[in-house]
Parts: structure tokens; sequence; C-alpha cells
């Protein structure tokens, strides 16, 4: 099996999970993943619980569709978390190898909080939360498909591997489709836990444990 065929069978496999699982719902949020000559991604209007490995849509780095059925209209997401990660600059990330997006309910409901801190969404209330998604900025709120949401997204991409769209949902960059779907399951599960603990007072990891986690795991 090539590479290509891999990834999009590996693609599929991991969209339907995250749809049985309820991470996702309808024909909301969208996967890709970096090739050699392009990248992947869940075509436009597509449930992530009936896929076709052959038919997803394969792109330039321009945007431009090679093959498959027509992409996601959210394709600059993607784009922008890629060329952001995968830049020379100074702020560019670790690289990143797939991106997930999705509208998964609890941290969508944390994203419409008016409480927030907009420079960090969510408090460090586990280790695996620090370890596996660090810091999580509010990106300002544009309708799905308006562009300026790229450049906003790009503001964020390079310091951070995931994002928090307002009144949207979580996008995640990740060296592979294993390491970005941990890191949205942990943001996911970290958000429902706000959740259950909002009002009251809780025991976050304090900076000390938190730097020392950040040391341990680069």
């Amino acid at each position: 099996m090539s590479a290509e065929a891999r990834a999009r069978e590996d693609i599929c496999r991991l969209a339907k999970s995250l749809f049985d699982r309820g991470l996702t719902h309808g024909s909301t949020g969208n996967l890709s993943a970096k090739l050699e000559d392009g990248w992947l991604l869940t075509p436009t209007g597509s449930s992530l619980g009936s896929l076709d490995p052959a038919r997803l849509s394969k792109l330039s780095w321009k945007g431009e569709l090679i093959s498959g059925d027509k992409p996601s209209k959210e394709s600059f997401l993607h784009l922008a978390m890629y060329e952001e990660r995968n830049g020379t600059g100074p702020a560019a990330g670790a690289p990143a190898g797939a991106v997930i997006h999705l509208h998964s309910t609890h941290s969508v409901a944390v994203s419409v909080l008016d409480d927030v801190d907009p420079a960090d969404v969510l408090p460090p209330i586990t280790a695996y939360y620090v370890m596996r998604v660090g810091s999580l900025p509010l990106v300002p709120y544009f309708a799905p498909g308006d562009l300026k949401l790229a450049d906003a997204v790009r503001r964020f991409a390079g310091r951070h591997h995931a994002l928090l769209l307002a009144n949207h949902g979580p996008v995640v960059a990740g060296s592979t489709l294993a390491a970005a779907a941990d890191a949205i399951e942990e943001l996911e599960e970290t958000a429902k836990l706000f959740l259950l603990l909002h009002g009251r007072r809780i025991r976050a990891l304090d900076q000390k444990q938190v730097d020392e986690l950040r040391k341990r795991n680069g």
C-alpha cells in the first residue's frame, strides 16, 4: 500500500471513530493530512461517519483541487495551519503533518462563554492537558467560510498548535493524525471538565508544575 493510500484509509478510519463517539455530528468537522505532493482533506458536505477514501479531496499547496470531490469550505483553515506551522520564520512552530477541526460539543460551549481569558481559554486542570494542548487562545469570531478567519488563525498558529474558534470549535495541528487526534480529544475532555467545575473553586496546576511538564515534554 502506498503512503497516500494509507493516509486515505487512516483519515477515514479516524473520522468514523470521531463521529461514532459523538465528537462531531451531521456534516460538521474536517480532517486533513500532509502528503509528499500535496495534502488530503475531507470533502465539503460530507459526514465524517461515512467517508470514501477514494473521494477525499487532494489539494496542492496553493489550495488547488488536484483530484477527488470538492474540498471542505474550511480548507483555508487547514492551509493556514500548515503554512504557519511548517514555515521557516521565527514564529514557526513544530511541523504539522495533520490538522483536525471539530464542532465538539463541550469545546464549542466553552468558546461562547463570556468570562474566559481569550489569551488562554482553559486552565491547566490536568497534566495531560498541559502536555498535549499546552495553551489555548481564542480566535475572534468570523462566519464559516469567511477568508478573514484564515488571517486570524495565522496570527496564532505559529505559536500554538491548538486554537479555539469563537462560537465555532477547535482546530488542532499535530505531527501525525494520531497526535492531532490525541490533542483535540484531550482538549474536548478538558472542556467538559471545565464546564462541570465552572463556578466552583478549583485547584489547577501551578506555574512551577506547568513549567516542569513543558520542560519534560519539550
